[in-house]
């Protein structure tokens, strides 16, 4: 038991060394492009990206999608939450496969099966992206980004967003335990 306990510590992070890596990339953003990380708008520049290409005559009517692209310059892909959101993927497919953890499989508990598990995750994915929108940011943009510059609304955004967990982990429980 202990050898394998001791096997699983040396393939992932130690958390805390972890957490002031985290703190140095959002200070270096900071710093070098004068903004904090963010997940939702390199998700908005995909979706624009799309739009315009698959439904040109669309996107043209839409307002909200004619004001990102001329804002962008005509081209949202060339902006910088794009390659960080690229990096974060392939980062995090080397670091799976470096350490061995890279395997195509639904993680779930034994009370649920793969189908409900995905369709869980796809539902909580998608009410997590509206809420992006909604709350004009992500969490790593709204909470952690807002908390770097000790920003009220970060740490509102954060206790919001564990609050909201905890409470409705209850209701959620019986899919992971």
């Amino acid at each position: 038991m202990n050898e394998i306990k001791k096997d699983r510590s040396k393939k992932y992070l130690n958390p805390y060394l972890g957490g002031v890596l985290l703190g140095l990339v959002l200070l270096s953003a900071n710093f070098i492009a004068g903004r904090g990380l963010g997940a939702s708008g390199a998700v908005k520049s995909v979706i624009v990206t799309a739009t315009t290409t698959v439904a040109p005559s669309a996107a043209e009517k839409s307002g909200f999608v004619k004001e990102y692209m001329e804002s962008h310059k005509g081209n949202p892909m060339k902006n910088w939450l794009v390659f960080q959101m690229a990096g974060v993927i392939v980062g995090g497919f080397l670091s799976g496969a470096l350490s061995g953890r890279l395997k195509l499989k639904v993680e779930h508990s034994p009370k649920i099966t793969s189908r409900r598990r995905l369709i869980f995750a796809l539902a909580g994915g998608i009410l997590f992206g509206f809420g992006s929108q909604l709350g004009r940011g992500c969490t790593s943009g709204a909470a952690l980004s807002g908390m770097a510059v000790l920003s009220l609304g970060g740490f509102v955004t954060m206790m919001a967003i564990f609050g909201t967990g905890f409470a409705l982990a209850y209701f959620f429980r019986k899919n992971w335990i």
